[in-house]
């Protein structure tokens, strides 16, 4: 039977299969996967489009304002977003873009922000062709018949991202809904985007990379059997599966983190390494994390590690107790930098 924690049982609602920072409330946000005629009649609809891979400081710009606009009418926030990524549908090598988020992470973190209405429409080659005009008209207009759309300076659509402020301003002048756009200065302040994050990872600048998500960068995985090995040498590991393709795991190393178990609220220290493990077989590549001060048996939990520190790069030590004395320096480095993380 699974797991149910104290808050669960307080507030028995639909509860996420993932963890995320520890939402312990019920879902709020309404998400629609289809369009017609499953979408709601939106009062005073305030919208703004997007993949928000990451729901990054740059993307709280923009959803701030959309709050922020939707009290002043008296309306409510809609995000619309796509699934699969546009870009592995146009892009020239198709299938080759990791996210920061997966959808549903991207659900969780969007409700966090308090959003009202989350639409995530398919994307296919059909869409993509929709013309900039047709993609207002026979899109936006069509569906949500919005009061107002945010959108950021350099917001481009439509089939070519031809689409741009002027047009969907003067659409808007014909169909009778405001566009407001959010300056340059305004996002520029941020200097945020998800190719940055996706880079800053990649070069194992965790710091970095936190700094522009507004929190630490995260995945999910479920704990599966190892060679136990770890045991041996007094540093038993969790081994993850992670299931979805597209999330972005971080480069080879060894890293400071934090987990959570089944979405319990205790928080547990740790470090991590991803890599091919080169001092004991140097094959195959795997995440395993070794949690402080915990030896229960978690196969079959699903773990969410948050990322802090980027420690070293694997390194293949002539034995098992030239490992051994590595680990314990990784593990006392990673203990006194978690103590300073927010």
């Amino acid at each position: 039977m699974a797991k149910v924690s104290k808050r669960q049982k307080e507030y028995p609602g639909k509860w996420p299969k993932i963890g995320f920072s520890r939402l312990f409330l019920p879902l709020i946000m309404k998400v629609h996967y289809e369009l017609a005629p499953s979408l709601p009649t939106f009062n005073n609809a305030v919208l703004t489009i997007g993949t928000f891979d990451g729901v990054h400081k740059g993307h709280q710009k923009i959803l701030e304002q959309l709050k922020k606009t939707a009290s002043q009418v008296n309306g409510e926030t809609v995000i619309i977003t796509f699934h699969p990524h546009p870009r592995k549908i146009v892009s020239s090598v198709p299938g080759d873009v990791k996210l920061l988020t997966t959808l549903q992470e991207k659900i969780k973190l969007l409700e966090k922000a308090g959003i009202d209405h989350l639409v995530v429409v398919p994307f296919d080659h059909h869409f993509s062709n929709l013309s900039a005009k047709e993609y207002i008209t026979d899109f936006i207009v069509a569906y949500f018949k919005p009061h107002t759309v945010v959108i950021g300076y350099d917001h481009r659509f439509g089939k070519g991202r031809l689409g741009n402020f002027e047009l969907l301003e003067q659409v808007g002048q014909e169909q009778g809904f405001v566009v407001n756009e959010i300056s340059e200065q305004v996002l520029e302040e941020s200097v945020v985007s998800s190719t940055k994050i996706r880079a800053s990872i990649a070069a194992h600048d965790i710091e970095t990379a936190n700094t522009f998500l507004g929190y630490p960068y995260f995945f999910d995985g479920l704990v599966v059997e190892g060679n136990k090995i770890g045991r041996t040498i007094g540093y038993p590991t969790a081994n993850l599966h992670i299931a979805s393709e597209e999330k972005l795991i971080p480069s080879d190393g060894v890293y400071a983190v934090r987990v959570t178990i089944d979405e319990e609220e205790q928080v547990y220290a740790g470090m991590m390494n991803i890599g091919v493990r080169p001092t004991i077989d140097g094959k195959k590549r795997v995440v395993e994390v070794n949690i402080f001060n915990f030896d229960a048996d978690i196969y079959g939990a699903q773990l969410k590690v948050d990322l802090y520190y980027y420690l070293r790069g694997e390194v293949k030590f002539e034995g098992l107790e030239g490992l051994k004395a590595q680990l314990l320096q990784d593990k006392n480095k990673a203990a006194a930098l978690l103590q300073h993380a927010i």
